[in-house]
């Protein structure tokens, strides 16, 4: 018997323009299981999410960089895991110089922050619906906030994602993991940062059994988390490789996936 499910956001719970579907609403209240966002987001783009599903538990922002359980309007810090000032500086003065045709932005607990709008930050904009603060990085890195959860990394080819993730991967840079979540975005988030991490840490404070567990993806930074759970639920929009990881397909997120994926694997 599934006791809790997890579930990734973006081209999973979230259709085409990033909004969750009544129908998905619908079948997540239904099955009165406790339900925890998974995700590369920062909890203010989780935020309408949590709102209509009326989440109160635990939630995962920042591929698991950050749990949190909402609290009003604000958040209440479970566990977090930074990236230390010096390595945001240093990936994004690297890839400013090397990869100039890539959009740069980074995030701590409550912003999102860009040195200009681009067609990277356009498209994440239109996704979450928030706007990012317009900043020197230099000017923002001098004020010394050593809060940063994630550097994200937006390519205008899927093939120049390889590249950048292998150019970074060969920083050696200590602590650091660097995950491909869409065909052209990369994030780099601390090593400890990772969705196995948030599923164990939900796991343990609910002494639940990986039998009990199940999870919906679609991506490669899903993969880690896919493995913690009895029930790993792919969506039939994810990358083939993601797939090999179950055989329980259910449909695509602009079909209302997760509601069909509940009731047939879950509720049934």
């Amino acid at each position: 018997m599934i006791k809790h499910i997890f579930s990734d956001m973006d081209n999973t719970l979230l259709n085409e323009i990033g909004v969750v579907s009544e129908g998905n609403i619908k079948a997540i209240k239904d099955s009165k299981i406790p339900f925890t966002l998974v995700s590369a987001r920062a909890p203010m783009e989780m935020k309408d999410t949590i709102d209509k599903l009326n989440l109160t538990s635990a939630q995962i922002a920042f591929n698991g960089g950050l749990i949190f359980k909402p609290a009003n309007n604000s958040i209440e810090k479970i566990s977090e895991h930074n990236l230390p000032l010096k390595t945001v500086e240093e990936i994004i003065d690297q890839v400013k110089s090397n990869f100039p045709d890539v959009s740069v932005s980074t995030y701590d607990t409550d912003n999102w922050y860009s040195e200009k709008i681009d067609f990277g930050i356009e498209y994440e904009s239109k996704i979450t619906s928030i706007d990012p603060t317009i900043v020197n990085f230099k000017e923002l890195f001098a004020n010394k906030n050593d809060n940063f959860f994630k550097i994200m990394l937006i390519t205008p080819t899927a093939k120049e994602v390889i590249d950048l993730h292998k150019f970074i991967t060969n920083l050696n840079i200590e602590n650091i993991s660097v995950q491909q979540s869409g065909n052209n975005y990369l994030e780099v988030t601390n090593i400890d940062a990772q969705k196995s991490h948030g599923i164990k840490y939900v796991q343990n404070l609910n002494k639940l059994d990986k039998s009990e567990l199940a999870a919906f993806g679609d991506g490669h930074n899903d993969i880690p988390m896919l493995k913690m759970v009895a029930k790993p639920i792919i969506m039939a929009n994810a990358v083939d490789e993601v797939k090999k990881y179950s055989n329980l397909i259910t449909k695509s997120n602009i079909e209302d996936g997760v509601a069909f994926g509940i009731q047939k694997f879950i509720v049934n």
